[in-house]
């Protein structure tokens, strides 16, 4: 889920756009995830999730206090703004208990491994997106 600004007029969708692996739509010479045209000045904007560019955030990378890149975005005519944390996220404890399904849109997690006898927990959730050339 992405806020996305339009690069022609500068207009940021009030709602967030989905935009999934599952779903792909046939341009002309290739295929995209996302076609989308912007509601103030009619341009029409492109984004393409590319896969095996993106890892997982580990205990380590988040103690240090840096960032995991996720996902890379191929963003023609958009540029994402926001990122909304939805469900669906894989938690994993550093013991190996594994949580599926985890619904992050409000912020934080927080749950017990049992087995491994530690919290597991996951919160100051923020994101950023980095250009590429």
């Amino acid at each position: 889920m992405l806020q996305l600004k339009c690069e022609r007029c500068g207009e940021v969708t009030l709602k967030d756009t989905c935009v999934s692996l599952n779903e792909t739509v046939a341009l002309p010479r290739s295929t995209t995830n996302l076609v989308q045209k912007c509601k103030f000045c009619g341009r029409e904007g492109t984004v393409l999730m590319v896969t095996g560019r993106g890892r997982p955030l580990t205990h380590e990378l988040s103690q240090s206090g840096q960032y995991a890149p996720l996902m890379l975005f191929d963003c023609r005519g958009y540029e994402p703004v926001e990122f909304a944390f939805g469900s669906g996220w894989k938690v994993e404890s550093i013991e190996g208990t594994k949580f599926d399904a985890v619904d992050l849109s409000g912020g934080d997690f927080a749950e017990y491994d049992e087995k491994g006898e530690c919290p597991v927990m996951i919160s100051n959730l923020r994101s950023v997106f980095n250009v590429l050339k």
